[in-house]
């Protein structure tokens, strides 16, 4: 079987790559350099200091190498000459190097084929998002509980499918959006566990020869570690499906927020108001500021969501292809970003959220919310199950609403005559005092039980979560800050080199 030899670049010697690859190809990935431009200077960089190390570069050219390269990470990207007619990120890179110092940018190559590159300069990318995102994900749940601490007795009607359910509080409300909030800050920063983690060294899919130590190249990038294993270092994808799994988690966890906040918004219900400058105003209707932060945040999510599933379509492929890949340098990143930015923003709306207590007051008071605890009362007061105790209170709701009445207005004579209709006999509450359990405040005070809608429950718990934000945070800050000094350290050890 004959085996064709081919340069650096797309083909064989001398000829070019054809327009049709170049324009759904290359011009595809090379879109995405500003993604990992950085990550892949560092990762030159690394490489090359770990040949000088072991004495495989010669010195004069790992010096041209290492000034070329810090000039590279010093020269604004805009500037750098990535090309798609001359091949994707790395062969733009390559060709630039050799027109610049010439067979010396050859070393580059050495023991390293570019996938190695490219991967590890994503996930050097990848831990800079996924530390932001995860921060992001901390300042809303922060946002959530201080505001929930605030309205721990802004009494409102839960709703269930739109429906007045039962009391609470605003504050209990908000906090069933904090709670999964954290946890997907605590997700994607266990994905990132994963992501700083170190390819260097996997050679081709087996390992390096020239390599002694793939510990070395993963401390000098602020790598946590390094892929244990060779041919997985160069193929996994499953740390990619996680975090931005996590990122979909999150936002579509919040989106369920945004989608009340735009029913509450409207005139009908007039319960919160955004602040302006998280609105628009209608073009042609002067009245009218619609909720746009809101519509961005779901329509962000559907973003994720299709971003999550199409990196999931792609990874499906036989092992050891880098097609399952090209398409995840640029769309993972911008998935997390994308995923930053809104959460930033839904932090914002909540912070300048106001609301009416008064009219969430007033539509509570309006509705039949106690329904539930006044059957359980039947229950409990009269000795009757819980079944016949529902359809007691039900009737009496359905005749209250019939003569427009509220929750707040049925009586003991109410309840006796329901039970007769349902049951054929009374139970003996009339002129019995319910306003105590028919009181939405006195309700809400007697769920005090662990995660209940009580005031100081609410509170607490609000102080509890925001102690879990406060501790992510304290956490990505530490991680940022050593994955700085390391990348520090490895920009001075290069110039050192060079004597810039």
């Amino acid at each position: 079987m004959a085996v064709a030899v081919t340069a650096l670049g797309a083909g064989p010697p001398g000829s070019a790559p054809a327009q049709e690859l170049i324009d759904a190809g290359f011009a595809f990935e090379v879109a995405d350099a500003a993604e990992l431009h950085h990550g892949l200077n560092l990762a030159d960089i690394a490489h090359v200091l770990v040949l000088r190390d072991q004495g495989i570069i010669p010195e004069t050219a790992a010096v041209r190498l290492l000034r070329l390269l810090l000039e590279t990470e010093r020269q604004p990207i805009e500037t750098f000459p990535y090309d798609p007619a001359h091949g994707e990120v790395y062969n733009c890179r390559e060709r630039h190097f050799s027109a610049e110092i010439g067979d010396d940018a050859g070393w580059l190559h050495a023991g390293r084929p570019r996938r190695e590159a490219v991967r590890g300069a994503l996930r050097i990318r990848l831990r800079q998002i996924a530390a932001d995102l995860a921060d992001a994900a901390a300042g809303l749940t922060d946002a959530l509980s201080r505001k929930a601490a605030a309205h721990a007795e802004t009494y409102l009607a839960d709703q269930t499918y739109l429906q007045q359910a039962q009391p609470s509080t605003l504050g209990h409300y908000l906090l069933s959006f904090a709670y999964p909030a954290a946890r997907d800050g605590r997700r994607v920063l266990a994905a990132l566990d994963d992501i700083n983690r170190s390819p260097g060294g996997a050679g081709c899919a087996n390992g390096s020869r020239l390599l002694l130590d793939r510990r070395h190249i993963a401390e000098l990038l602020g790598f946590d570690g390094v892929i244990e294993h060779t041919r997985d270092a160069m193929w996994q994808t499953d740390s990619l499906i996680a975090v931005v799994a996590g990122a979909a988690s999150l936002l579509a966890g919040f989106d369920k927020l945004a989608e009340d906040l735009e029913i509450w918004a409207s005139q009908e219900f007039d319960y919160v108001s955004l602040a302006p400058a998280y609105t628009r105003a209608s073009v042609l209707m002067p009245q009218k500021r619609n909720p746009y932060s809101l519509s961005v945040v779901r329509g962000s999510t559907g973003l994720l969501i299709g971003r999550l599933t199409g990196l999931l379509a792609v990874t499906k492929s036989p092992s050891a292809r880098s097609d399952n890949l090209i398409f995840a340098y640029g769309e993972v990143p911008r998935a997390l970003t994308q995923a930053q930015r809104t959460t930033d923003l839904m932090r914002a709306v909540v912070d300048s959220l106001e609301v009416n207590a008064d009219r969430m007051w007033n539509a509570l008071i309006k509705g039949f919310t106690q329904a539930t605890d006044l059957a359980e009362f039947v229950m409990q007061r009269c000795d009757v199950d819980y079944r016949s105790a529902y359809r007691i209170v039900g009737r009496a709701v359905q005749t209250a609403a019939r003569a427009g009445l509220r929750g707040v207005d049925l009586t003991g004579e109410m309840i006796d005559t329901a039970a007769e209709q349902e049951t054929g006999r009374r139970l003996g509450l009339s002129g019995t005092d319910l306003s105590e359990v028919l009181d939405p405040r006195w309700l809400v005070a007697g769920r005090a039980l662990q995660g209940g809608a009580a005031p100081d429950v609410v509170r607490d718990m609000a102080r509890s979560v925001r102690q879990d934000a406060h501790q992510l945070r304290s956490e990505i800050a530490q991680r940022r800050d050593r994955v700085a000094r390391a990348e520090k350290r490895l920009l001075a050890q290069a110039a050192a080199v060079t004597h810039d």
